[in-house]
C-alpha cells in the first residue's frame, strides 16, 4: 500500500516491533545507533544479523525468516541489491505489515511486489528523523 503523506508515516510509526535487518553490533554506525534510539523510544527492536550473536542486548537472528517472534514492520540497512530477497522472506510471512528502506536503500521492482501483497512500504527515508519529526516532537 502506498505511504504518501505524514499522517501515513505516523500511523506506521504507532507499530510496535521492528526487526533490523542488518542491524549492527559497532557503536557509531547508522545500523547500530537508529535501532538503538528506536529501542529508547519504546520499541521493540529484533536484530537480524548472521554475523553477531547478540546487538541491542537482545539475540540477533540469522535472517528474517528465522525471526520467531511477531514482526510489525522489517527496517532494511543492507545495499539495494539485496531488497528483493529481504521483500521475499517479508512476504512470506504473515505478520509484516510495513518494509522500512533506510536512506539509499531502494528497489522499485520489490517496492511494487510488497505493495501489490498489502504491504506497506517507505523507500530512501530514515526512521530516526521521521519519528522525531512525526512523533517525538511537540505538535
Amino acid at each position: 500500500m502506498p505511504v504518501e503523506t505524514d499522517a501515513d508515516v505516523r500511523k506506521i510509526l504507532e507499530k510496535d516491533v521492528i526487526a533490523v535487518v542488518g542491524c549492527s553490533s559497532t557503536p557509531g554506525k547508522d545500523a547500530h545507533e537508529i535501532p538503538r534510539y528506536l529501542q529508547t523510544q519504546g520499541y521493540e527492536i529484533v536484530p537480524v544479523n548472521p554475523n553477531a550473536e547478540e546487538v541491542l542486548g537482545r539475540p540477533a537472528y540469522d535472517s528474517l525468516s528465522d525471526v520467531e517472534e511477531t514482526v510489525e514492520i522489517v527496517d532494511v540497512f543492507r545495499p539495494s541489491a539485496e531488497v528483493a530477497g529481504i521483500v521475499d522472506e517479508a512476504l512470506a510471512r504473515d505478520d509484516v505489515e510495513v518494509v522500512w528502506l533506510q536512506l539509499g536503500v531502494h528497489d522499485d521492482e520489490a517496492v511494487a511486489r510488497a505493495e501489490a501483497a498489502g504491504v506497506s512500504v517507505i523507500q530512501d527515508r530514515c526512521m530516526k528523523p521521521e519519528h522525531r519529526r512525526l512523533i517525538a516532537s511537540p505538535s
